[in-house]
């Protein structure tokens, strides 16, 4: 998996954390303040969207008033506790972070999350340290599934396309960094569990778990 690799990668929520399953509820409770229940198909259609691109398009499907920034900005206090107390770190996430940084790998984030709650957690959960770059999907034109945010990150790691890793938990995320031209390895979420098949069938490897990689550290591959 990491032959030829100059760079790894990683999606954020769902992938180095545990964090996908707060977004519905902040969803239905933020739509709640005025008075409009969550359409079924909502979480589909702003799958792989960057922050802001989801706040234009909450605004403008259900013509919230609010401007975008003050859209961000009651997410990002809604999000802000469960992120800060309530989200933990997947299994095997530490260890495979160290073993990348030991033999000298490049590592960044590629998030469609606020650039506020992706630096306050990271560093809360004691990640930020093995990354040479962490950005959001707010800085590129287009969020996933286009390749725009892992182009940019490679390029800030100072690495080829071609010699990047990505690890993502939804298809989405997992089209654009194939679109990128990278390898992609999916990782499991209980929130996106019915698409594994699909995701399976798209990126280059899948794991249940970063648990999953022991024996790769292990041989010293």
């Amino acid at each position: 998996m990491l032959d030829t690799i100059q760079a790894v990668i990683f999606d954020m929520d769902g992938t180095l954390i545990d964090s996908m399953w707060i977004w519905r509820n902040i969803d239905i409770e933020y739509l709640g303040r005025f008075q409009i229940p969550l359409p079924e198909d909502l979480q589909g259609q702003i799958e792989g969207m960057s922050f802001s691109e989801t706040a234009a398009y909450v605004k403008e499907r259900f013509s919230i008033s609010h401007s975008v920034d003050k859209i961000k900005q009651d997410w990002n206090q809604m999000a802000w506790d469960k992120y800060e107390n309530e989200v933990p770190v997947k299994d095997g996430v530490i260890p495979f972070l160290k073993y990348l940084k030991e033999r000298g790998v490049k590592m960044g984030v590629a998030t469609s999350n606020s650039v506020e709650l992706a630096k306050m957690v990271l560093e809360k959960r004691g990640l930020a340290p093995y990354f040479d770059a962490i950005h959001t999907s707010c800085e590129v034109a287009h969020g996933k599934p286009y390749p725009d945010i892992y182009e940019f990150v490679a390029e800030k790691l100072g690495a080829t396309p071609e010699h990047c890793l990505v690890f993502e938990d939804v298809i989405q995320g997992i089209m654009a960094g194939k679109s990128a031209n990278m390898k992609v390895c999916a990782v499991y979420d209980s929130y996106s569990e019915a698409q594994d098949e699909e995701k399976k069938r798209l990126a280059d490897y899948y794991i249940n778990s970063f648990e999953e990689l022991k024996p790769l550290m292990q041989s010293g591959r």
